[in-house]
């Protein structure tokens, strides 16, 4: 036991000097903007901003803007906040005797005195900020690098796979998958990979007539170009791409627009079936990762250019917008609870109330994020 965490952590350490730049690349960007949204929101409001920071921890350099607001980066580069004019923490957490002594002046500028949608606004505007961040790097990706597009063709079906089970030929061409159009071999890819388990309604293009398949993807385990293991729903079908047939298809600005909110909804239905899946047992927790799964992957995808790393921050902010938007006090999702209480009762939660469920939020965010630091060590240890 004592060499394998030994071999871990040295792999470990050996990998993160490799990966950090491209990791703190591609952190700073989601958490700068997710802050900003809290920031900007606030500034409307006519709220106090005292802090803006990306990091935790003691300060490396900053400066105050006019406003009073001072602008830092901290020691510890693993997210970030934004501290309100009244704030007891970084958290948002109220300081009541603090809060009971202001002036009228003072609570004119403190964000705990602010009407309840305001403060909601505000909160809820860094997971909004965080997707709206993916949409936009998606649909510059579509419109400056177009569509990547490949014919669903079937040109060869493993033996004993669910393909040749549901009847799938050599030469069928899908053309949709539940309902939804399919226009290319990796549209195709994602709905399986997806689907494992479920039963798919496929219908594809056989010579000139339209038949009608229905077909189970099997789970497998697949790895990836970096050694990465996936578990994911295949068909047992292979796509032998010829010179020529592997195109990217150019889209205007409108056209990349509506194809980046598709893919950001994409990533946002996976990502909660997943977690749906881990709850009712299709899926396995071990592939939740932190800080260090984060890196290693950053530094993987950084090898492939920059292009792709601008993609990975896309849906790494998706991703933490969503974990934000969970309701566990501590958390942004924990804060419109408490506020939505509050808009039903007419008046806050008491203070003991409050503390109670920061604790407990502390509690879970912290059993989190040793569960994903076990995971990537158990992760990188056997890579």
């Amino acid at each position: 036991m004592i060499d394998f965490f030994q071999n871990g952590i040295g792999q470990l350490g050996h990998g993160l000097i490799g990966y950090i730049v491209p990791f703190l690349f591609v952190l700073t960007i989601v958490v700068f903007f997710h802050e900003l949204g809290h920031f900007l929101v606030a500034r409307w409001n006519g709220v106090k901003v005292l802090t803006f920071s990306l990091g935790f921890g003691p300060e490396l350099a900053g400066f105050n803007d006019r406003h009073g607001t001072r602008w830092r980066i901290s020691a510890i580069p693993l997210g970030g906040y934004v501290k309100f004019f009244g704030d007891e923490s970084e958290a948002s957490t109220p300081a009541a005797e603090t809060l009971q002594n202001m002036t009228a002046a003072e609570r004119k500028d403190s964000f705990h005195h602010k009407r309840v949608g305001q403060r909601a606004a505000i909160v809820a505007a860094g997971p909004i900020a965080n997707f709206l961040l993916a949409i936009v790097i998606f649909t510059a990706l579509f419109t400056f690098f177009g569509k990547p597009s490949t014919t669903a063709k079937v040109d060869s079906i493993q033996a004993g796979s669910a393909a040749e089970k549901a009847g799938f030929q050599s030469g069928d061409v899908i053309t949709s998958i539940n309902g939804k159009a399919i226009t290319s071999f990796s549209d195709m890819q994602r709905i399986v990979g997806i689907s494992a388990g479920e039963q798919l309604s496929v219908t594809v293009k056989r010579g000139n007539a339209s038949v009608d398949l229905k077909a189970t993807p099997e789970q497998r385990e697949v790895k990836d170009n970096f050694g990465n293991v996936h578990r994911l729903g295949v068909l047992g079908i292979t796509r032998a791409t010829t010179a020529g047939e592997a195109t990217t298809e150019r889209v205007d600005p409108a056209t990349a627009f509506v194809l980046g909110v598709k893919e950001t909804w994409f990533v946002v239905d996976r990502t909660f079936s997943y977690i749906g899946g881990v709850f009712t047992g299709r899926e396995a927790a071990d592939q939740i990762g932190g800080p260090m799964r984060i890196a290693q992957i950053s530094g993987q995808v950084a090898t492939i250019g920059l292009t792709a790393l601008i993609h990975l921050a896309a849906v790494l902010s998706i991703s933490i917008g969503l974990l934000n938007l969970f309701p566990v006090p501590l958390l942004d999702g924990g804060h419109l609870l408490f506020y939505a209480v509050e808009a039903v009762r007419g008046r806050p939660l008491s203070e003991r109330a409050q503390e109670m469920g920061f604790r407990i939020g502390l509690g879970l965010v912290l059993m989190l994020m040793v569960f994903a630091t076990y995971n990537d060590i158990l992760h990188l240890a056997g890579s």
